[in-house]
């Protein structure tokens, strides 16, 4: 019987599973190049997280941004109430610092919201809920960064209700494009610093240094509170090589119709380019970092 062929084994019928309604069938690819359900997600994720402590991450800014106003105005009045004692770019000192402290406000608390991203992912080990999910690096990015400038536009509108209750302070626009481009560029460049800081960071004292050590001296430093012609030559070309310098002039240009960069469109759209070009080039690292892995997987 060596020589009889060896039958070949009986095909078993499969049981197809059965389709669920409401689920795509098997083997039907549920996200296509752009998963636009996951980064809707995880953008409303992320808004909700700082959304549910507003008090903190939107009142309390505008709060302490007033302080600043009312500080400042306080001591440069003079006689009269408001700032009204003394003028710069010929309008009153309360109307000439209102823009840049609520720009100021803005970049701030989108550093701050991005900055503990994935550092507390890192600490509490949470991490993986930002890196299993079907989100490619852009998603990831364009997910966390959009969450950062919500908040920064949130943050920017509390400060600007809260100037209005301030007297002395006209808040008049002059070019709106200047305050939505500065406003947004300024947010979305301080939030993707704050990623590459979560990124870098491995407690939360590192996060602190930046913003205690880097970013609060170029905010302080870049022309908020005063104009740089009053400054020295060397000092004033340190100060046009700080971008926050332009994004602060220009968010004010938006409202005053002139600033330190200029008070033509030409010239401040020159600060805008630099200011754009900027956040691209901030960007493409962060993206670099991320696909990399780097500090994220071991």
């Amino acid at each position: 019987m060596a020589d009889q062929p060896i039958p070949a084994p009986a095909k078993t019928a499969t049981l197809a599973a059965p389709q669920v309604p409401g689920f795509p069938e098997r083997g039907v690819p549920v996200f296509g190049s752009f998963n636009r359900l996951g980064l809707w997600t995880l953008y409303m994720k992320e808004v909700r997280r700082f959304f549910k402590v507003q008090t903190q991450t939107i009142w309390a800014p505008a709060m302490t941004t007033l302080l600043y106003l009312m500080i400042f105005t306080v001591a440069m009045a003079g006689p009269r109430s408001g700032g009204g004692g003394r003028e710069v770019l010929g309008v009153p000192f309360a109307s000439f610092i209102a823009p840049g402290l609520i720009v100021m406000g803005m970049v701030g608390n989108a550093f701050a919201n991005t900055s503990f991203n994935f550092l507390a992912g890192k600490i509490q080990g949470t991490i993986v809920d930002y890196l299993m999910p079907p989100l490619s690096n852009g998603e990831l990015i364009i997910g966390l960064i959009g969450a950062a400038v919500t908040r920064a536009v949130l943050v920017g509108l509390a400060i600007t209700l809260a100037m209005l209750l301030w007297p002395g302070v006209s808040l008049s626009v002059a070019h709106p494009w200047a305050i939505v481009w500065f406003g947004l560029t300024g947010s979305t460049l301080l939030a993707i610093i704050g990623l590459i800081t979560s990124l870098w960071a491995e407690k939360f004292d590192h996060a602190a240094m930046v913003s205690n050590f880097v970013i609060t001296p170029l905010t302080m430093l870049s022309g908020t509170f005063y104009v740089i012609h009053n400054l020295s030559p060397a000092f004033q070309a340190v100060s046009r090589m700080n971008p926050f310098f332009y994004i602060i002039s220009g968010f004010r240009f938006g409202f005053l119709g002139q600033s330190d960069i200029g008070a033509t469109n030409a010239a401040v759209f020159n600060g805008a380019l630099y200011l754009g070009v900027l956040t691209l080039v901030m960007g493409w690292v962060l993206y670099a970092l991320l696909k990399s892995g780097w500090k994220l997987k071991s």
